[in-house]
């Protein structure tokens, strides 16, 4: 079948479809994905009974009536899809990478452009060959914008991403040490994450650069860029929240630590170019509170922590400690976990955030997970898995500010029960 004829009877189910047979609902399009444990196609005839009106498959062998779609590959010809759908849209669509901090803007771009616009972003973090796609296929003829944030962790994912989503606007958020077991080294991750400045030079696209970040300008020098800059929107305080003057106004976010403050300069400087209203953008950002372990404030009893424990990675761990130490509060504690995915790294990087942690003189220093403790010494608590920690649990954190952060295989939001 043609991608023109698909995409007809994608919008003849109006774009109801899903990849997943438990959320299947009448009239709807179902896609047979595979994965390392499971096969979508044992799944199509479940689908038809569910009230599907077609199933898309690429083995014949779960051919069922004329009904079923059979296609040499399910997830390229979603891809495909994808990628007609969005230049039938013919939408201002964003898209956004970084090693630190892509959900949380997208976050906040979302919020702001949603004052004024119809909106449609990234489901949490399905930023991949797969969430790209079906973020772009959940865009309907009412969609005003787009916004889709896109995660790599090798060369060519983000060329191929912006494939998929044909973007008219970038943004980086950084260039940090994330990935780096798949990038290969510092310089891999910056010609990785800059294959975004390459997509919307080619495609004649636009750029947003934060004017202080040297590395950004100079990799989006062929770009078109709007640049912004952080000295036209001050950060007034970090205590614990980040609060900057914008035109006048002052606003008050509910996000901590410096590195939310250059997302929420980002957030200001794409709502100011497609036109927000100041009022607009300062309702956003003051409206948006952050969940899902990101950042989050939390008061039990006399302890305020810093849930942190989405991911984490070297340089997002700098920038925590930073911010824990410039709290003007008079007890500071740490919980930190093992970070993944740093290749030939691991090591060196694990000790030298044992040694910057150790420098800032907290009051208690806790390390939690393998990497970590293989560098165990005097000064600190070292615990080889979270049951060790759980199970030998006996901190006093009255009247502390306590940081908890680490890689989200350490879960670390589950020792909130000890406390």
């Amino acid at each position: 079948m043609k991608i023109q004829e698909l995409h007809e009877l994608f919008l003849l189910q109006k774009q109801n479809f899903t990849t997943d047979t438990r959320k299947i609902t009448p009239n709807s399009m179902f896609f047979a994905l595979k994965g390392e444990k499971f096969n979508g196609n044992t799944f199509a005839q479940q689908a038809l009974e569910k009230g599907a009106s077609y199933v898309v498959i690429d083995e014949k062998d779960f051919y069922i009536d004329e009904r079923t779609i059979l296609v040499n590959n399910v997830l390229e010809k979603l891809q495909q899809l994808a990628h007609f759908h969005r230049e039938h849209l013919g939408i201002p669509i964003i898209a956004l990478t970084g090693s630190n901090g892509k959900t949380t803007t997208k976050e906040l771009i979302r919020e702001v452009l949603a004052t004024q616009h119809n909106v449609v972003a990234t489901v949490g973090n399905l930023n991949n060959h797969i969430g790209v796609p079906l973020t772009i296929l959940s865009m309907t003829a009412e969609t005003e914008i787009g916004i889709v944030e896109m995660g790599a962790n090798h060369l060519k994912e983000i060329q191929f991403l912006c494939f998929i989503a044909a973007p008219n606007f970038g943004y980086i958020t950084n260039f940090g040490k994330a990935h780096l077991e798949g990038f290969g080294s510092e310089e891999g991750i910056i010609q990785g994450k800059s294959e975004m400045y390459d997509y919307i030079a080619n495609a004649e696209g636009t750029a947003f650069v934060n004017q202080e970040e040297k590395k950004q300008v100079e990799q989006a020098e062929l770009c078109d860029c709007i640049y912004f800059n952080p000295h036209e929107t001050p950060l007034l305080e970090l205590t614990p929240y980040v609060q900057l003057a914008h035109n006048n106004q002052i606003i008050q976010s509910n996000l901590i630590g410096k590195y939310n403050y250059n997302n929420i300069i980002a957030a200001i400087a794409i709502g100011t170019h497609f036109n927000i209203s100041n009022d607009n953008i300062k309702k956003a950002i003051e409206g948006y509170i952050p969940e899902n372990n990101r950042s989050q404030i939390i008061k039990k009893n006399t302890i305020q922590i810093i849930l942190d424990a989405y991911n984490a990675n070297p340089t997002s761990m700098n920038a925590a400690l930073e911010n824990l130490t410039a709290l003007n509060v008079s007890k500071k504690a740490v919980i930190l976990g093992d970070m993944f995915e740093l290749g030939t790294t691991s090591s060196q990087e694990h000790e030298n955030l044992i040694n910057h942690t150790l420098a800032n003189n907290f009051e208690t220093n806790v390390f939690v997970g393998e990497h970590f403790y293989k560098h165990q010494r005097k000064g600190a608590h070292f615990y080889k898995t979270f049951n060790d920690l759980k199970n030998n649990f006996y901190f006093d954190f009255k009247n502390t500010t306590l940081l908890i952060k680490g890689s989200r295989g350490m879960a670390l939001e589950r020792i909130l029960e000890a406390l």
